[in-house]
């Protein structure tokens, strides 16, 4: 199955607060690696430095878990479910198929 990732920087306290989180989330991103079931297909920072974005893929939702609990403390997520557009688009064709039918 297919997610779509984003996260959001948390900010707290003063300007040397945030500087010595945003040094250690990177010292720690460096040690990471993610769990063998886990594939990113995509994986793009945000410009304004605030975040990012994955699409990653995993037979097993719970590979999603040792990401987010160990950057949760730096990082707020959002995780959703995904198919490829054209599955999208077929299951949208279907059901306006299906609603027409019973007018």
């Amino acid at each position: 199955m297919k997610y779509v990732m984003s996260w959001t920087t948390r900010y707290h306290g003063g300007v040397m607060d945030n500087e010595n989180a945003a040094k250690r989330g990177v010292e720690t991103f460096a040690k990471w690696t993610p769990p063998a079931g886990l594939k990113f297909e995509q994986f793009v920072g945000r410009i304004d430095g605030n975040g990012g974005f994955a699409v990653v893929e995993t037979d097993n939702v719970a590979d999603l878990l040792d990401g987010t609990a160990k950057f949760a403390p730096a990082n707020e997520f959002q995780i959703y479910p995904v198919v490829d557009i054209a599955d999208w688009i077929q299951a949208a064709t279907d059901g306006i198929g299906f609603r027409e039918s019973i007018s």
